[in-house]
């Protein structure tokens, strides 16, 4: 699988678990009776969750396969804007100035990272 494949569909899973977590509507209830233990949750939340955890276990795979350095910034800051995108489309929340700038810079400073540069070679 290409490394830029995989970035993608952690990315994919993140948003998707953040999104179906807040559809979902709840954190689950736990429960422990005597000895019997309780846990429910509502099915969306559940996909949510699974998601989340995929994306997880796909980011453990990818810092070991890039520069954390390099990666962590891409990643984080990608899922922030996507997440601010997301809140807007699905739950029609408002974004505010301030986060069109930040989301601007953030996307600014990505591309910023991915600027290839010229090596100089010292006589």
């Amino acid at each position: 699988m290409k490394r830029g494949f995989l970035v993608v569909i952690y990315i994919i899973f993140t948003i998707v678990g953040l999104v179906l977590m807040k559809l979902g509507g709840n954190t689950g209830t736990f429960g422990i009776n005597g000895t019997d233990f309780n846990f429910s949750i509502s099915f969306i939340s559940l996909f949510g969750f699974i998601s989340y955890i995929l994306s997880f276990l796909l980011f453990t795979n990818i810092v070991v396969k890039f520069d954390l350095s390099y990666i962590m910034p891409i990643t984080s800051g990608l899922i922030q804007v996507l997440t601010l995108i997301s809140g807007f489309l699905v739950f029609n929340e408002q974004i505010s100035v301030r986060g069109i700038i930040g989301a601007g810079l953030v996307i600014s400073g990505i591309v910023i990272m991915n600027l290839k540069t010229k090596e100089r070679v010292m006589d």
